[in-house]
């Protein structure tokens, strides 16, 4: 267990304990739990006690002072920020100015704004040696079906149509949940004579990025600022993700006229 990389958890929510932990504990032979912070103490000892089922010895941390011993524990190289949108890029941030790797949840950022300034602070704490990694989870990006439809497109010609789809929590009492096209998923090809080619994919993608963060950890803190890190988990591109969000509820809200995306 010396050997592995330690990191911590800040947050210790329903999300953290029902989805963020059995996660951690599937690829729990890459890394070492070593924190679970709450602003209280309750709430942490909830988590820590959930979590110990897979991580034996990760311990309790809450308010100011447990902040600030995360900060400070040299050991400590990653961290996961799975907080409130609000609060999250202001306690990434100070966990990026005391050298620790961050992946945060989404969104990114609550406003343009806030990424704007959350940028330029990040620039001028990537300046010092060891440019700590700013990544957000959870992106359609790592979904082995997207990965694939995009290696699709590029075959097929040029884009005509992009269908939206809004997903929604259901249960087996709606009417639709047996819907054929809600279990038989996520990549099929049309080919100009007629023929298809559908190809099952699992939604997987949380699993694959945590795994990838913390490779990149790894590597960072072996290379420096000599490694480049997974460019579909970094801040910017979850900040871009932002952006389109606001330009298309602008858009909507001005009756689907032309907005520009802000470019970051």
């Amino acid at each position: 267990m010396a050997t592995l990389p330690q990191i911590a958890v800040l947050g210790a929510g329903i999300f953290v304990k029902t989805q963020y932990i059995p996660r951690l504990a599937e690829i729990s032979h890459l890394f070492c739990l070593k924190y679970i912070w709450s602003r209280s103490e309750e709430s942490s000892r909830r988590a820590v006690e959930i979590a110990k089922q897979h991580f034996p010895g990760v311990e309790c941390k809450w308010g100011d002072q447990g902040l600030n011993d995360i900060m400070q524990d040299s050991s400590l190289i990653g961290t996961a920020v799975v907080l409130a949108g609000q609060v999250q890029v202001d306690i990434s941030l100070k966990l990026l100015k005391a050298g620790k790797h961050v992946i945060q949840e989404k969104p990114a950022a609550t406003s343009i704004p806030e990424i704007e300034t959350a940028l330029a602070s990040y620039k001028s704490v990537s300046t010092n040696p060891g440019q700590p990694i700013w990544a957000v989870a959870e992106n359609y990006r790592f979904e082995p079906a997207f990965v694939e439809s995009k290696k699709l497109v590029a075959g097929v010609g040029d884009m005509m149509n992009v269908q939206v789809i809004i997903e929604g929590s259901m249960n087996s009492s709606n009417p639709y949940f047996s819907s054929s096209w809600r279990r038989n998923f996520e990549v099929s090809l049309y080919s100009a004579d007629g023929q298809c080619k559908s190809t099952f994919h699992p939604f997987c993608g949380v699993h694959e990025e945590l795994k990838i963060f913390i490779h990149d950890i790894v590597k960072a803190n072996l290379k420096g600022n000599g490694y480049e890190a997974e460019p579909r988990s970094s801040f910017v591109e979850g900040a871009r993700d932002v952006a389109v969000l606001e330009a298309m509820l602008e858009s909507g809200s001005k009756g689907g006229t032309l907005v520009n995306v802000k470019k970051f």
